[in-house]
Protein backbone atom coordinates (compact mmCIF):
# COMPACT_ATOMS: atom_id res chain seq x y z
CA UNK A 1 0.00 0.00 0.00
CA UNK A 2 2.54 2.32 0.84
CA UNK A 3 4.46 1.84 -2.70
CA UNK A 4 1.99 2.96 -4.79
CA UNK A 5 0.49 5.67 -2.46
CA UNK A 6 4.03 7.12 -2.58
CA UNK A 7 4.12 6.82 -6.28
CA UNK A 8 0.35 8.08 -6.52
CA UNK A 9 1.78 11.48 -4.57
CA UNK A 10 4.79 11.53 -7.10
CA UNK A 11 2.92 11.18 -10.53
CA UNK A 12 -0.50 13.08 -9.41
CA UNK A 13 1.82 15.95 -8.04
CA UNK A 14 4.02 16.07 -10.90
CA UNK A 15 1.20 15.88 -12.91
CA UNK A 16 -1.39 18.32 -11.58
CA UNK A 17 1.33 20.95 -11.44
CA UNK A 18 2.59 21.12 -14.91
CA UNK A 19 -0.83 21.45 -16.06
CA UNK A 20 -1.73 24.12 -13.20
CA UNK A 21 1.47 26.02 -13.79
CA UNK A 22 2.61 24.87 -10.27
CA UNK A 23 5.85 23.09 -11.54
CA UNK A 24 8.27 25.29 -10.04
CA UNK A 25 6.57 25.18 -6.71
CA UNK A 26 6.79 21.47 -6.66
CA UNK A 27 10.32 21.12 -7.68
CA UNK A 28 11.29 23.40 -4.72
CA UNK A 29 8.89 22.04 -2.60
CA UNK A 30 10.71 18.70 -2.76
CA UNK A 31 14.75 19.84 -2.03
CA UNK A 32 12.68 22.00 0.77
CA UNK A 33 11.66 18.71 1.78
CA UNK A 34 13.98 16.51 1.23
CA UNK A 35 16.58 19.09 3.34
CA UNK A 36 13.14 19.54 6.54
CA UNK A 37 13.73 15.94 6.86
CA UNK A 38 17.43 16.03 7.44
CA UNK A 39 18.25 19.28 9.45
CA UNK A 40 14.51 20.01 10.83
CA UNK A 41 12.93 16.59 11.83
CA UNK A 42 15.72 13.19 11.75
CA UNK A 43 18.76 15.22 13.51
CA UNK A 44 16.40 17.04 16.51
CA UNK A 45 14.81 13.72 16.79
CA UNK A 46 18.09 11.48 17.14
CA UNK A 47 18.89 14.00 20.39
CA UNK A 48 15.95 13.58 21.40
CA UNK A 49 15.92 9.63 21.32
CA UNK A 50 19.84 9.61 23.04
CA UNK A 51 17.85 11.49 26.20
CA UNK A 52 14.52 9.61 26.45
CA UNK A 53 16.22 6.21 25.19
CA UNK A 54 19.19 6.68 27.74
CA UNK A 55 16.30 7.02 30.86
CA UNK A 56 14.00 4.25 29.02
CA UNK A 57 17.56 1.86 29.79
CA UNK A 58 17.70 2.95 33.06
CA UNK A 59 14.01 1.81 33.97
CA UNK A 60 14.68 -1.46 32.11
CA UNK A 61 17.31 -2.56 33.97
CA UNK A 62 16.10 -1.50 37.21
CA UNK A 63 12.90 -3.48 36.68
CA UNK A 64 10.18 -0.01 36.41
CA UNK A 65 9.05 -0.95 33.20
CA UNK A 66 8.61 -4.65 33.87
CA UNK A 67 6.23 -3.64 37.02
CA UNK A 68 4.35 -1.23 35.12
CA UNK A 69 3.63 -3.86 32.35
CA UNK A 70 2.49 -6.01 35.16
CA UNK A 71 0.49 -3.17 36.78
CA UNK A 72 -1.65 -2.94 33.25
CA UNK A 73 -1.20 -6.44 32.18
CA UNK A 74 -5.36 -7.20 31.41
CA UNK A 75 -5.41 -3.86 29.13
CA UNK A 76 -2.30 -4.64 27.07
CA UNK A 77 -3.35 -8.20 26.43
CA UNK A 78 -6.94 -7.50 25.28
CA UNK A 79 -5.22 -4.95 23.03
CA UNK A 80 -2.16 -7.13 21.77
CA UNK A 81 -2.47 -10.54 22.57
CA UNK A 82 0.14 -11.64 20.50
CA UNK A 83 2.90 -9.83 22.55
CA UNK A 84 3.99 -12.34 25.56
CA UNK A 85 3.44 -10.98 28.81
CA UNK A 86 6.43 -9.46 30.49
CA UNK A 87 7.75 -8.65 26.60
CA UNK A 88 9.94 -5.10 27.18
CA UNK A 89 7.77 -3.87 24.21
CA UNK A 90 4.70 -3.97 26.58
CA UNK A 91 6.35 -1.53 29.04
CA UNK A 92 7.65 1.18 26.17
CA UNK A 93 4.23 1.01 25.21
CA UNK A 94 2.61 1.91 28.25
CA UNK A 95 5.12 4.75 28.23
CA UNK A 96 4.77 6.27 24.88
CA UNK A 97 0.71 6.15 25.35
CA UNK A 98 0.72 8.01 28.56
CA UNK A 99 2.94 10.44 27.10
CA UNK A 100 1.26 10.89 23.99
CA UNK A 101 -1.72 11.44 26.72
CA UNK A 102 0.19 13.94 28.28
CA UNK A 103 0.56 16.04 25.52
CA UNK A 104 4.82 15.07 26.14
CA UNK A 105 5.36 14.51 21.93
CA UNK A 106 9.23 14.77 22.68
CA UNK A 107 8.88 11.75 24.83
CA UNK A 108 6.41 9.84 22.86
CA UNK A 109 8.32 9.56 19.71
CA UNK A 110 11.67 7.99 21.35
CA UNK A 111 9.55 5.14 23.64
CA UNK A 112 7.36 4.56 20.35
CA UNK A 113 10.53 4.07 18.61
CA UNK A 114 12.02 1.85 21.39
CA UNK A 115 8.33 -0.32 21.49
CA UNK A 116 8.72 -0.58 17.58
CA UNK A 117 12.31 -2.34 18.32
CA UNK A 118 10.86 -4.86 20.73
CA UNK A 119 8.10 -5.48 18.72
CA UNK A 120 10.37 -5.92 15.51
CA UNK A 121 11.87 -8.95 17.71
CA UNK A 122 8.26 -10.95 17.44
CA UNK A 123 8.20 -10.59 13.78
CA UNK A 124 8.22 -13.63 12.25
CA UNK A 125 8.17 -11.81 8.78
CA UNK A 126 10.57 -8.66 8.78
CA UNK A 127 9.74 -5.75 6.69
CA UNK A 128 5.86 -6.77 6.97
CA UNK A 129 4.11 -5.44 9.73
CA UNK A 130 2.53 -7.63 12.24
CA UNK A 131 -0.78 -7.12 14.18
CA UNK A 132 0.77 -6.15 17.26
CA UNK A 133 2.67 -2.94 14.93
CA UNK A 134 -1.25 -2.22 13.72
CA UNK A 135 -2.75 -1.59 16.37
CA UNK A 136 0.00 0.82 18.05
CA UNK A 137 0.30 2.43 15.12
CA UNK A 138 -3.51 2.78 15.20
CA UNK A 139 -3.13 3.90 18.92
CA UNK A 140 -0.72 6.78 18.26
CA UNK A 141 -2.31 8.22 15.23
CA UNK A 142 -5.82 8.06 16.93
CA UNK A 143 -4.34 8.68 20.80
CA UNK A 144 -6.27 10.23 23.69
CA UNK A 145 -5.33 14.04 23.99
CA UNK A 146 -6.28 15.03 27.40
CA UNK A 147 -4.06 18.19 26.84
CA UNK A 148 -3.86 20.09 23.57
CA UNK A 149 -0.96 22.68 24.60
CA UNK A 150 -0.59 24.20 21.12
CA UNK A 151 -3.80 24.97 20.32
CA UNK A 152 -4.30 26.16 23.50
CA UNK A 153 -1.52 28.58 22.82
CA UNK A 154 -2.51 29.56 19.59
CA UNK A 155 -6.16 30.43 20.69
CA UNK A 156 -4.52 32.41 23.87
CA UNK A 157 -1.78 34.59 21.32
CA UNK A 158 -5.09 35.17 19.33
CA UNK A 159 -6.82 36.30 22.13
CA UNK A 160 -9.13 33.94 23.16
CA UNK A 161 -10.87 34.90 26.23
CA UNK A 162 -11.14 31.35 27.18
CA UNK A 163 -8.53 28.92 25.43
CA UNK A 164 -8.71 26.16 27.33
CA UNK A 165 -12.37 25.34 26.25
CA UNK A 166 -11.06 23.36 23.93
CA UNK A 167 -9.90 21.00 26.67
CA UNK A 168 -13.12 19.22 27.05
CA UNK A 169 -14.08 19.07 23.18
CA UNK A 170 -10.80 17.37 22.59
CA UNK A 171 -10.97 14.77 25.01
CA UNK A 172 -13.96 13.68 23.61
CA UNK A 173 -13.13 14.06 19.83
CA UNK A 174 -9.40 12.17 20.67
CA UNK A 175 -11.67 9.45 22.70
CA UNK A 176 -13.77 8.77 19.72
CA UNK A 177 -11.18 8.39 17.22
CA UNK A 178 -9.44 5.91 19.89
CA UNK A 179 -12.59 3.63 20.25
CA UNK A 180 -13.14 3.58 16.12
CA UNK A 181 -9.22 3.62 15.50
CA UNK A 182 -8.78 0.25 17.81
CA UNK A 183 -11.56 -1.40 16.34
CA UNK A 184 -11.16 -0.46 12.74
CA UNK A 185 -7.20 -1.90 13.08
CA UNK A 186 -8.60 -5.11 14.88
CA UNK A 187 -11.59 -5.94 12.17
CA UNK A 188 -9.44 -4.57 9.09
CA UNK A 189 -6.47 -7.88 10.44
CA UNK A 190 -9.05 -9.95 9.52
CA UNK A 191 -9.91 -9.64 5.69
CA UNK A 192 -7.93 -11.40 3.57
CA UNK A 193 -6.47 -8.80 2.19
CA UNK A 194 -4.21 -7.72 5.04
CA UNK A 195 -3.33 -11.24 5.81
CA UNK A 196 -0.17 -12.83 6.42
CA UNK A 197 0.35 -16.20 5.70
CA UNK A 198 0.44 -18.15 8.96
CA UNK A 199 2.94 -21.11 7.88
CA UNK A 200 5.83 -19.54 8.82
CA UNK A 201 4.57 -18.05 12.00
CA UNK A 202 6.58 -18.35 14.59
CA UNK A 203 5.96 -18.52 18.82
CA UNK A 204 8.35 -15.79 19.89
CA UNK A 205 7.53 -17.68 23.63
CA UNK A 206 9.25 -20.89 21.80
CA UNK A 207 12.97 -20.12 22.38
CA UNK A 208 13.39 -22.89 19.59
CA UNK A 209 11.45 -20.95 17.72
CA UNK A 210 12.50 -17.40 18.47
CA UNK A 211 13.35 -14.88 15.54
CA UNK A 212 17.02 -15.17 14.11
CA UNK A 213 19.18 -13.03 16.14
CA UNK A 214 19.66 -10.59 13.13
CA UNK A 215 16.56 -10.41 12.41
CA UNK A 216 16.28 -7.97 15.80
CA UNK A 217 17.49 -4.36 16.17
CA UNK A 218 18.08 -5.19 19.65
CA UNK A 219 22.11 -5.29 20.23
CA UNK A 220 24.00 -7.82 21.90
CA UNK A 221 24.85 -6.02 24.90
CA UNK A 222 21.34 -5.30 25.67
CA UNK A 223 20.46 -8.80 26.73
CA UNK A 224 24.84 -9.97 27.54
CA UNK A 225 26.04 -8.70 30.51
CA UNK A 226 22.83 -7.45 32.52
CA UNK A 227 23.92 -6.04 35.83
CA UNK A 228 22.32 -7.42 38.74
CA UNK A 229 19.76 -5.39 40.41
CA UNK A 230 19.82 -5.35 44.57
CA UNK A 231 16.63 -5.14 46.21
CA UNK A 232 15.35 -1.97 47.85
CA UNK A 233 15.77 -1.77 51.48
CA UNK A 234 13.83 0.96 53.75
CA UNK A 235 16.18 3.50 53.42
CA UNK A 236 15.77 3.06 49.54
CA UNK A 237 12.13 3.39 49.94
CA UNK A 238 12.50 6.72 52.31
CA UNK A 239 14.58 8.10 49.70
CA UNK A 240 12.14 7.40 46.88
CA UNK A 241 8.99 8.38 48.65
CA UNK A 242 10.61 11.59 49.86
CA UNK A 243 11.54 12.41 46.19
CA UNK A 244 7.59 11.41 44.76
CA UNK A 245 6.90 13.90 47.99
CA UNK A 246 8.49 17.22 46.70
CA UNK A 247 7.22 16.84 43.36
CA UNK A 248 3.82 16.92 45.04
CA UNK A 249 4.40 19.36 47.14
CA UNK A 250 5.58 21.89 44.67
CA UNK A 251 2.55 20.72 42.25
CA UNK A 252 0.00 21.77 45.12
CA UNK A 253 1.79 24.96 45.24
CA UNK A 254 1.42 25.58 41.33
CA UNK A 255 -2.13 24.54 41.37
CA UNK A 256 -3.11 26.13 44.78
CA UNK A 257 -0.83 29.32 45.26
CA UNK A 258 -3.09 31.04 47.51
CA UNK A 259 -3.10 28.46 49.91
CA UNK A 260 0.56 27.94 50.62
CA UNK A 261 1.28 31.87 50.30
CA UNK A 262 0.38 33.50 53.96
CA UNK A 263 2.36 30.28 55.33
CA UNK A 264 5.55 31.80 54.64
CA UNK A 265 4.83 35.07 54.87
CA UNK A 266 6.44 35.84 58.26
CA UNK A 267 9.87 34.72 55.75
CA UNK A 268 10.74 37.56 53.34
CA UNK A 269 13.73 35.19 51.80
CA UNK A 270 10.96 32.31 51.59
CA UNK A 271 8.40 34.57 50.59
CA UNK A 272 9.70 35.64 47.57
CA UNK A 273 11.11 32.11 46.05
CA UNK A 274 8.03 31.06 47.00
CA UNK A 275 6.01 33.94 45.18
CA UNK A 276 8.22 32.40 41.92
CA UNK A 277 6.81 29.18 42.46
CA UNK A 278 2.82 30.83 43.46
CA UNK A 279 3.44 32.49 39.86
CA UNK A 280 2.53 29.33 37.77
CA UNK A 281 5.28 28.36 35.64
CA UNK A 282 3.15 27.25 32.94
CA UNK A 283 3.04 28.08 29.12
CA UNK A 284 1.28 32.06 28.94
CA UNK A 285 -1.75 30.30 27.52
CA UNK A 286 -2.63 28.37 30.52
CA UNK A 287 -1.81 30.87 33.50
CA UNK A 288 -5.34 31.46 34.02
CA UNK A 289 -6.90 28.08 33.94
CA UNK A 290 -8.37 26.96 37.36
CA UNK A 291 -10.15 23.58 38.29
CA UNK A 292 -9.74 20.24 36.03
CA UNK A 293 -7.59 21.95 33.31
CA UNK A 294 -5.23 23.93 35.24
CA UNK A 295 -4.47 20.20 37.30
CA UNK A 296 -3.89 18.62 33.66
CA UNK A 297 -1.47 21.59 33.00
CA UNK A 298 0.49 21.14 36.20
CA UNK A 299 0.78 17.39 35.62
CA UNK A 300 1.63 17.94 32.09
CA UNK A 301 4.49 20.88 33.56
CA UNK A 302 6.01 18.38 36.15
CA UNK A 303 5.56 15.02 34.58
CA UNK A 304 9.03 14.81 32.38
CA UNK A 305 11.65 16.34 35.23
CA UNK A 306 9.79 14.22 37.38
CA UNK A 307 10.20 11.01 35.11
CA UNK A 308 14.11 11.52 34.83
CA UNK A 309 14.38 11.84 38.03
CA UNK A 310 12.58 9.10 39.92
CA UNK A 311 14.15 7.06 36.74
CA UNK A 312 17.32 8.12 37.45
CA UNK A 313 17.50 8.07 41.92
CA UNK A 314 15.57 4.43 41.32
CA UNK A 315 17.59 2.99 39.17
CA UNK A 316 21.10 3.90 41.51
CA UNK A 317 19.07 2.78 44.35
CA UNK A 318 19.33 -0.61 42.95
CA UNK A 319 22.71 -0.65 42.60
CA UNK A 320 22.65 0.51 38.73
CA UNK A 321 25.75 2.55 37.15
CA UNK A 322 23.75 5.37 35.85
CA UNK A 323 26.15 7.31 33.89
CA UNK A 324 27.30 4.25 32.16
CA UNK A 325 24.16 2.74 31.02
CA UNK A 326 22.82 5.91 30.06
CA UNK A 327 24.93 6.36 27.73
CA UNK A 328 24.72 2.90 26.60
CA UNK A 329 21.06 3.69 25.85
CA UNK A 330 21.59 6.83 24.26
CA UNK A 331 23.75 5.43 21.70
CA UNK A 332 20.36 3.74 20.47
CA UNK A 333 19.31 7.22 19.07
CA UNK A 334 21.65 7.79 16.54
CA UNK A 335 21.23 4.79 15.21
CA UNK A 336 17.85 4.60 15.07
CA UNK A 337 17.55 8.21 13.69
CA UNK A 338 20.35 6.83 10.94
CA UNK A 339 17.25 3.97 10.36
CA UNK A 340 14.80 6.87 9.62
CA UNK A 341 16.67 9.23 7.11
CA UNK A 342 15.51 7.92 3.96
CA UNK A 343 11.74 6.51 4.80
CA UNK A 344 11.42 10.21 5.95
CA UNK A 345 12.83 11.71 2.88
CA UNK A 346 10.57 9.73 0.93
CA UNK A 347 7.23 9.99 2.62
CA UNK A 348 8.04 13.98 3.20
CA UNK A 349 9.13 14.75 -0.18
CA UNK A 350 6.05 12.95 -1.27
CA UNK A 351 3.46 14.83 1.03
CA UNK A 352 5.24 18.44 0.32
CA UNK A 353 4.75 18.03 -3.57
CA UNK A 354 1.27 16.70 -3.31
CA UNK A 355 0.61 19.51 -1.17
CA UNK A 356 2.59 22.31 -3.30
CA UNK A 357 0.96 20.94 -6.63
CA UNK A 358 -2.21 21.99 -5.26
CA UNK A 359 -4.34 18.98 -4.48
CA UNK A 360 -5.64 19.69 -1.05
CA UNK A 361 -7.64 22.60 -2.79
CA UNK A 362 -8.97 20.50 -5.71
CA UNK A 363 -9.90 17.80 -3.41
CA UNK A 364 -11.61 20.52 -0.80
CA UNK A 365 -13.49 22.29 -3.74
CA UNK A 366 -14.93 18.57 -4.75
CA UNK A 367 -16.07 17.29 -1.64
CA UNK A 368 -17.24 20.99 -0.46
CA UNK A 369 -20.51 20.25 -1.94
CA UNK A 370 -21.02 16.85 -0.31
CA UNK A 371 -19.66 17.30 3.20
CA UNK A 372 -21.59 21.25 3.35
CA UNK A 373 -24.90 19.79 3.83
CA UNK A 374 -23.57 17.88 6.73
CA UNK A 375 -22.77 20.85 8.55
CA UNK A 376 -18.71 20.58 8.00
CA UNK A 377 -18.02 24.13 7.15
CA UNK A 378 -15.62 24.87 3.52
CA UNK A 379 -12.99 26.41 5.79
CA UNK A 380 -12.62 23.39 7.59
CA UNK A 381 -11.77 21.12 4.56
CA UNK A 382 -8.14 22.03 3.85
CA UNK A 383 -7.44 21.78 7.72
CA UNK A 384 -8.96 18.52 7.53
CA UNK A 385 -7.04 16.73 4.80
CA UNK A 386 -3.96 18.21 5.86
CA UNK A 387 -3.62 17.08 9.09
CA UNK A 388 -2.77 13.84 8.24
CA UNK A 389 -0.07 14.77 6.03
CA UNK A 390 1.94 17.19 7.63
CA UNK A 391 1.45 19.16 11.05
CA UNK A 392 3.78 22.34 10.42
CA UNK A 393 1.40 22.95 7.46
CA UNK A 394 -1.64 22.37 9.61
CA UNK A 395 -0.55 24.47 12.17
CA UNK A 396 -0.29 27.34 9.64
CA UNK A 397 -4.02 26.73 8.71
CA UNK A 398 -5.33 26.62 12.15
CA UNK A 399 -3.52 30.03 12.86
CA UNK A 400 -4.76 31.46 9.64
CA UNK A 401 -8.35 30.40 10.53
CA UNK A 402 -8.18 31.92 14.11
CA UNK A 403 -6.94 35.06 12.72
CA UNK A 404 -9.68 35.12 10.00
CA UNK A 405 -12.26 34.73 12.23
CA UNK A 406 -11.73 35.03 15.33
CA UNK A 407 -10.23 33.07 18.41
CA UNK A 408 -13.46 33.04 19.88
CA UNK A 409 -15.35 31.72 17.00
CA UNK A 410 -17.13 28.31 16.47
CA UNK A 411 -15.11 27.81 13.22
CA UNK A 412 -11.99 28.29 15.57
CA UNK A 413 -12.53 26.40 17.99
CA UNK A 414 -13.87 23.42 16.32
CA UNK A 415 -10.29 23.58 14.06
CA UNK A 416 -8.47 23.56 17.96
CA UNK A 417 -10.19 20.50 18.54
CA UNK A 418 -9.52 18.96 15.14
CA UNK A 419 -5.52 19.98 15.76
CA UNK A 420 -5.87 18.68 18.88
CA UNK A 421 -7.90 15.38 18.69
CA UNK A 422 -5.86 14.04 15.41
CA UNK A 423 -2.63 13.01 14.35
CA UNK A 424 -0.12 13.34 11.54
CA UNK A 425 -0.58 9.81 10.17
CA UNK A 426 1.67 9.62 7.40
CA UNK A 427 4.44 10.98 9.27
CA UNK A 428 4.37 8.67 12.05
CA UNK A 429 3.98 5.93 9.88
CA UNK A 430 7.45 6.98 8.32
CA UNK A 431 9.16 6.82 11.44
CA UNK A 432 7.80 4.15 13.46
CA UNK A 433 7.87 1.60 10.04
CA UNK A 434 11.28 3.56 8.90
CA UNK A 435 12.81 2.84 12.34
CA UNK A 436 12.64 -1.21 11.44
CA UNK A 437 12.51 -1.17 8.24
CA UNK A 438 8.93 -2.05 7.67
CA UNK A 439 8.16 -1.82 4.06
CA UNK A 440 4.48 -3.39 4.10
CA UNK A 441 2.72 -1.59 6.29
CA UNK A 442 -0.97 -3.86 5.94
CA UNK A 443 -3.86 -1.86 7.06
CA UNK A 444 -2.17 0.38 9.73
CA UNK A 445 -2.71 3.05 7.04
CA UNK A 446 -6.02 2.27 6.54
CA UNK A 447 -7.01 2.36 10.29
CA UNK A 448 -5.11 5.44 10.89
CA UNK A 449 -6.52 7.66 8.28
CA UNK A 450 -10.36 5.95 9.66
CA UNK A 451 -9.44 7.47 13.14
CA UNK A 452 -8.70 11.04 11.51
CA UNK A 453 -11.65 11.08 10.07
CA UNK A 454 -13.65 9.90 13.00
CA UNK A 455 -11.66 12.42 14.72
CA UNK A 456 -12.64 15.30 12.30
CA UNK A 457 -16.19 14.25 12.58
CA UNK A 458 -16.41 14.40 16.10
CA UNK A 459 -15.08 17.37 16.50
CA UNK A 460 -17.14 19.58 14.18
CA UNK A 461 -20.20 17.57 15.79
CA UNK A 462 -19.18 18.26 19.51
CA UNK A 463 -18.40 21.83 19.20
CA UNK A 464 -21.39 22.77 17.11
CA UNK A 465 -23.23 20.82 20.29
CA UNK A 466 -21.48 22.83 22.95
CA UNK A 467 -20.37 26.13 21.71
CA UNK A 468 -23.46 26.55 18.75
Amino acid sequence: MLNSLWLGLILVSVLLGAFNGRIEAVTNGAFSAARDAIMVVALPLAGLMGLWLGFLRLAELSGLVEALARLLHPILRALFPEVPAGHPAMGAMVLNMAANMLGLGNAATPMGLRAMRCLETLNPHPGTATNAMCTFLAINTSSIQLVPATAIAILAAQGSTQPTAVLGTALLASLSAAVIGITSVKLLQRLPVFRVRPALTLDPRDPAKAPPAETSETSTDETAGRPEVKPLGWRDKLWLSSFATAFIFLGLILLLPGWFEPLFASARTLHESLSMLAAPQLPEALRQQAGFPRFLSVVSLLAVPFIMGFFALYAALRGIKVYEEFVAGAKEGWQVAMRIFPYLTAILVGVRMFREAGAIEIIAKLLSPVLSPLGVSPDLLPLILVRPLSGGATTGLFTELVTKFGADSLIARTAATIYGSTETTFYVLAVYFGAVGIRRGRHALAAGLIADATGALASILICRWMFS
